[in-house]
């Protein structure tokens, strides 16, 4: 309407002056004068023509910044004024999503933020936008109303007031033709499920209605039956009937299973010259006469293709045939292979790290310029950069130059790496304990680890300045230092006050062992109990220094840090003691772990674990001056309490120099949406001087919780067999222990 009412001034305008002297802007900050300019197709000297300054204002309001526009013609000084529209300065959502975080993915997901044009479109699309988001959460029938204050004539502010409808809530899912499966089955797969009794408690459906995951149901459970061999199978879309009257409703599924299929024959098409397919087949997840897995077909296909690419073909082709044998019931598969050429790194790119050094990047890729192609090389690549903790997201892209050439660029997302840490927890030996600290483990962007931290509890006090560089001058050595000071109290038996430091030096092997050298410097003040009384004649209170070199070795594969399904970890160190200062001893520590998932043999997430300890002492002066070793509680035999058995009044303080412990564990999923695990236990340890003259055992159950605190465990345990006088152990929990 504003520009038909333009025109006939215009009109009226031009016939004032036939040329054009200036050409002017008011008020115009949307765009820059010269792309007006542009616009106007006009210059210094052109006549003036009504027709082109019509085409001006056209396309000046095709921007979509302007509410108005006019122009003025004084004497050829032509003058465009705008009138913008205004920009929103604040956005509010109230009564729905009240975390910052949350709001900022809204706002995204609603099209809308802070800085924006205001228009009245863009207003609707926001509401429909967050209708659509609450109807897809479950929440039927809900009203958004909109607040538009004007702060003045540039900015606006924008309310949302949401009022949320009635949750539907699932009361009953049906799956006709289902005979295989149980109801339970389904439920562990899909995302709406009906609601149950006493779903307020932890873990239990409380049957609100996922509408926007509705749509993927039937997929999940054609998947069920796929992973199980019925490659028939058909599913309808599910089919939900909702009584808005009482906000019900029920879900449907029709299913026909069909027959079950065995594995047949594998075939895989690869020129032998590159690999030879037999050794590939040996290895797949699919065996013959095994019920088929379209699961193990899946990670199968990726098997191939990383065996062929570790030996260069970064753009491997793996298809694969499924014929399917409908009178005896068995599927055979084909797997076809196209390698390609051989490719080559052509450059390393790395773009995101503000802070970090490239060269803090660099020595986590294991591909540079020139090196032939390694599947396995550029996966670890992205495993190393995030088991770094300098970044919270890796991503590493191929960028194809040639046919036998490639680019890989690495972006990251730099995380916060100093940080102020205050933590606690509770053991029944420990008492109440209390960790704080501060850390920057990317100082400056090095990748060198600086921290302080301090451990106190009812039975220790422990301080420590600490600084590590894991790849001095980017290469494969490391070095160490830390300082620190400590007093531990033992049965209430006697007090020690201690403080050293130590210096270190490591390199790295491979990707997954370590080689370290220590050296450590240490002043021990012991003060016994004045109740104590002994007739051991070595027995005295006194002072001594420790000097002593500390050479260990590390390995650690496994795949997880707080939950590890595969791997090893290990380590071995001697202790040797003598170089200067009054003790003379070897002490060693050897140890071992490893993780075994079951998943892809009885398709449930049950992991094995075992784990073992050896400890040694060999002291080579009369004075004693070591606590040995000790065995029970948490960390070592489980049903006894800690430090049941060691260096105590009880035992005349005779040292324990030899120490044995072993554990197998098997965890399995509790309550898998809070993260609850149940794990089933036998402890077995042996203690003693110059041979292990005390065995112990117990067993038990622990349940593990991964809180928003740490990992959490609940021990329940039983000593096996134990003497009268053993202090035994029923019920202990911990905070941030691993297995």
């Amino acid at each position: 309407m504003k520009k038909a009412l333009l025109l006939p001034l215009l009109v009226t305008l031009g016939s004032a002056s036939s040329q054009i002297n200036t050409i002017n802007f008011e008020n115009l900050s949307r765009i820059s004068s010269k792309v007006a300019l542009e616009n106007v197709g006009l210059t210094k000297g052109d006549t003036y023509e009504t027709s082109q300054i019509t085409k001006a204002l056209k396309k000046f309001y095709k921007f979509g910044y302007f509410d108005d526009i006019s122009v003025e013609n004084n004497n050829g000084n032509i003058t465009f004024k705008f009138i913008e529209k205004p920009s929103i300065v604040n956005i509010e959502i109230s009564g729905y999503k009240s975390r910052d975080e949350d709001k900022t993915m809204l706002y995204n997901a609603m099209g809308i933020k802070k800085g924006s044009m205001f228009t009245e479109q863009r207003v609707a699309n926001a509401k429909a936008a967050l209708l659509d988001m609450l109807q897809q959460e479950g929440f039927y029938n809900s009203v958004v109303e909109i607040d538009i204050e004007n702060i003045n004539d540039k900015s606006i502010a924008l309310k949302f007031d949401v009022n949320k409808g009635n949750e539907i809530v699932i009361t009953k899912v049906n799956y006709h033709g289902a005979k295989v499966f149980e109801a339970n089955d389904f439920e562990e797969i899909v995302a709406n499920k009906a609601k149950e009794s006493f779903s307020w408690f932890l873990g239990r459906n409380n049957g609100e209605m996922k509408l926007d995951q509705l749509k993927y149901e039937h997929a999940r459970v054609k998947e069920l039956y796929l992973e199980n061999g019925y490659l028939d199978a058909k599913v309808s879309k599910a089919f939900s009937k909702i009584d808005f009257n009482t906000n019900r409703s029920e879900v449907n599924f029709s299913i026909t299973e069909g027959k079950q299929y065995k594995v047949g024959d594998i075939l895989i098409f690869l020129d032998s010259t590159i690999k030879d397919p037999n050794e590939i087949i040996s290895e797949l997840k699919l065996k013959k006469d095994k019920v088929f897995n379209i699961k193990n077909i899946r990670k199968d296909v990726e098997f191939i293709k990383a065996q062929v690419a570790d030996l260069g073909y970064a753009f491997t082709q793996v298809k694969y045939d499924i014929k399917k044998d409908e009178k005896n019931n068995i599927a055979s598969v084909n797997f076809n292979v196209i390698p390609g050429k051989k490719v080559y790194i052509n450059d390393v790119i790395i773009s995101g790290n503000h802070r970090t050094l490239d060269s803090v990047v660099r020595r986590d890729v294991f591909l540079a310029p020139k090196d032939l192609y390694s599947l396995t090389d550029f996966k670890e690549s992205k495993n190393a950069l995030q088991r770094s903790g300098f970044f919270e997201m890796v991503n590493i892209q191929q960028e194809r130059v040639s046919e036998d050439k490639m680019n890989l660029i690495v972006t990251v997302t730099e995380a916060r790496t100093g940080n102020i840490m205050l933590g606690g927890g509770y053991g029944s030996y420990d008492g109440f304990m209390i960790n704080a600290g501060i850390n920057d483990k990317n100082i400056f962007g090095s990748g060198v680890n600086l921290g302080f931290s301090i451990d106190t509890s009812a039975r220790q006090q422990n301080y420590n300045i600490s600084v590590q560089n894991p790849s001095i001058n980017d290469s494969k050595y490391s070095g160490s230092f830390n300082i620190y000071n400590k007093e531990s109290t033992y049965e209430d038996d006697y007090t020690d006050n201690s403080s050293g430091f130590a210096l270190g030096i490591g390199k790295r092997f491979n990707r997954h062992t370590s080689g370290f050298v220590n050296y450590s410097y240490s002043k021990v003040d012991r003060d016994y109990s004045t109740s104590t009384t002994t007739t051991n004649t070595t027995l005295v209170n006194g002072k001594w220094v420790t000097s002593a070199i500390i050479p260990s070795i590390t390995f650690n594969n496994t795949d997880d840090y707080y939950l590890p399904r595969s791997g090893i970890s290990a380590s071995t160190s001697f202790e040797f003691a003598g170089l200067g200062g009054d003790t003379s001893y070897i002490k060693s520590n050897t140890s071992f772990k490893t993780y075994y998932g079951l998943a892809d043999y009885l398709d449930f997430d049950m992991i094995l674990r075992y784990k073992a300890r050896l400890s040694l002492y060999e002291n080579f002066k009369d004075q004693i001056t070591d606590s040995g070793f000790y065995l029970g509680g948490p960390r070592s035999l489980r049903g006894y309490e800690s430090y049941a058995f060691g260096y105590s009044a009880d035992n005349g303080y005779e040292v324990y120099d030899r120490m044995f412990t072993n554990s197998i564990e098997a965890s399995m999923p509790l309550i898998e949406s809070a993260k609850m695990r149940l794990a089933f236990f036998l402890d077995a340890g042996a203690i003693g001087k110059q041979d292990f003259d005390t065995t112990k055992a117990g067993y038990g159950a622990a349940l593990e919780w991964t809180s928003p605190m740490g990992p959490l465990t609940f021990i329940f345990s039983s000593a096996i067999n134990p003497d009268p006088t053993d202090r035994t152990s029923s019920f202990e929990f911990s905070m941030g222990n691993q297995f």
